[in-house]
C-alpha cells in the first residue's frame, strides 16, 4: 500500500471510529463551569449467574443512550465473595459480533493503573476516557479476568451476546477471533457514564423481565427502555434524556430471590447511579404470579419506594401491570389482585405520574389478556411490538419531573 493510500485508509478508519482520539484543544459546548455533570448512558441491575471463569476476557456489549464526553464505566463486585482482579480494561465500538471498528479500542485506567482490583461488595468507577462518544452506538467493554472470579456478579437474560475469549487477555484485540463462546449475559459491567450538559439526566427503568426485554428480538436492543431512549433522542437536544434499564428477570418487589428485592434495588442499583432523576417502576408481577402477594403488601412496597426516592431527591413514576391472561400466572384470585394494584397505581396520588402500561398493552376483546398483536407467545411477555407500544404510552413531560 502506498502512502497516499495508507493515509486514505486512515481517514476512513478514523472516520468510522464513533469513540474518537483525545480532544486535543477542543472545548465541548457544555464544558463551562457548573454546565456540566455526570449521566448514566446505560446501565444493569446486580444479580448472579452460575459457574466461575478464570484467567480470560469478556467483552460485553452495550447499546448506550446519550452521548457525551468523559466516558467511564461501573464495575460491579456486588456479590461476590472474594476481590476480582481486571488485569485490563478497554472500550471499543462493536462493529458486528465479537468484532470492532478498526481504531476504536482504547484502554481505560483506575486511579492512573491500567489494573484494578475491586472487593466483595465493591464498585469501582474508571477515570474518564478523554475524547467523545455519539448516542445510540453499541460499544463492546473488554475485561480481562487476571485468576479466577469466584462468585460472580453479572447480569442474565441480557437479550443481548456478549462474549467470552479462550485463556488469557484479549482485552485490547479489535478482532473477534479469539471470543468464540457467545453467553447472554453481563459480567461486572454495571453502568457507563458520560459528561452531559446539566440538562441532560437519566430516566432509569426499574422491573422485572418485561423491563428486561424478555420476548424481544435478541442483539436488536426492543427493549421497551431502547425505544424509549429512541423517542427521545428525537426531541431537542434540551429535552433528551439518557434512559438505563434496571430490569432483572424473575424478580420481586417484596422479597430477594433472582436478584435482591426492588425495594432494595431501588438504592442499590438505581439512586446510586450517576445522573439519575427519574425512576419508572414497572413491578409486581412476580410477586403475584409465583410469590402470592396481596395488593395490600405490594401497594405499601410501593409507598415506602416512593418515600425513599423522595427522600433522595428523586421522582418515582408509577407503571401499571401488564397483563398475564392465559400465561402460567393466570388465576382468577391473580387478576384480581392485579386489578386492585393497578387501580391503586392510577388514582391513589402517591406516585409522581403514571404510564398506564396495562391500557396500552391489554386485548380490548379481553382485558386480562395481552393484544394478540403484542403477545410474545407466553401471554405475559411483550413482542417487540408490544414494548413499542410500551413506550409510546409514555408522556415524555413526566420524565422531566423535579422533586
Amino acid at each position: 500500500m502506498d502512502a497516499r493510500n495508507r493515509r486514505r485508509w486512515a481517514r476512513r478508519a478514523l472516520a468510522g471510529a464513533l469513540l474518537v482520539v483525545p480532544l486535543i484543544g477542543a472545548t465541548p459546548a457544555y464544558a463551562g463551569r457548573g454546565s456540566a455533570h455526570e449521566a448514566s448512558t446505560w446501565a444493569a441491575a446486580d444479580d448472579t449467574t452460575g459457574g466461575t471463569l478464570t484467567e480470560m476476557t469478556v467483552r460485553n456489549i452495550v447499546h448506550i443512550s446519550v452521548g457525551g464526553t468523559g466516558l467511564r464505566i461501573r464495575l460491579s463486585n456486588a456479590l461476590g465473595d472474594r476481590p476480582v482482579t481486571f488485569g485490563a480494561a478497554y472500550v471499543g465500538v462493536q462493529r458486528s459480533g465479537a468484532d470492532l471498528v478498526p481504531g476504536s479500542n482504547r484502554r481505560l485506567r483506575f486511579g492512573g493503573s491500567a489494573s484494578v482490583t475491586v472487593p466483595p461488595g465493591g464498585v469501582v468507577l474508571s477515570d474518564p476516557l478523554p475524547g467523545r462518544v455519539p448516542a445510540r452506538r453499541n460499544l463492546a467493554v473488554s475485561l480481562y479476568l487476571r485468576g479466577a472470579s469466584g462468585k460472580l456478579t453479572a447480569h442474565n437474560r441480557t437479550m443481548q451476546f456478549t462474549y467470552k475469549s479462550t485463556s488469557g487477555d484479549h482485552a485490547a484485540e479489535e478482532a473477534g477471533t479469539a471470543f468464540p463462546t457467545q453467553s447472554a449475559v453481563w459480567f461486572w459491567l454495571d453502568a457507563v457514564v458520560v459528561t452531559a450538559p446539566r440538562t441532560v439526566s437519566t430516566v432509569a427503568a426499574l422491573g422485572d423481565s418485561i423491563t428486561s426485554g424478555v420476548g424481544s428480538t435478541a442483539n436488536a436492543n426492543h427493549r421497551w427502555p431502547d425505544y424509549l431512549a429512541d423517542r427521545l433522542r428525537a426531541l431537542p437536544p434540551a429535552w433528551r434524556l439518557g434512559v438505563t434499564d434496571e430490569g432483572i428477570s424473575a424478580n420481586r418487589v417484596l422479597k430477594d430471590g433472582v436478584g435482591r428485592s426492588a425495594r432494595t434495588r431501588l438504592v442499590s442499583d438505581v439512586l446510586t447511579k450517576p445522573g439519575v432523576r427519574t425512576v419508572i417502576l414497572l413491578e409486581g408481577v412476580n410477586d403475584i404470579g409465583a410469590g402470592g402477594a396481596t395488593a395490600a403488601q405490594l401497594t405499601a412496597a410501593y409507598q415506602e419506594m416512593v418515600a425513599a426516592a423522595h427522600a433522595a431527591g428523586r421522582c418515582l413514576i408509577g407503571g401499571t401491570l401488564t397483563p398475564f391472561g392465559g400465561s402460567v400466572y393466570q388465576s382468577t384470585a391473580n387478576e384480581a389482585v392485579r386489578q386492585e394494584v393497578n387501580a391503586f397505581i392510577r388514582t391513589s396520588g402517591v406516585f409522581d405520574g403514571v404510564v398506564d402500561f396495562d391500557r396500552a398493552t391489554r386485548d380490548p376483546a379481553d382485558p386480562t389478556r395481552l393484544s394478540p398483536a403484542y403477545d410474545s407467545g407466553d401471554h405475559l411477555h411483550l413482542s417487540d411490538a408490544g414494548y413499542q407500544a410500551m413506550a409510546d404510552t409514555i408522556d415524555l413531560a413526566l420524565l422531566h419531573c423535579r422533586r
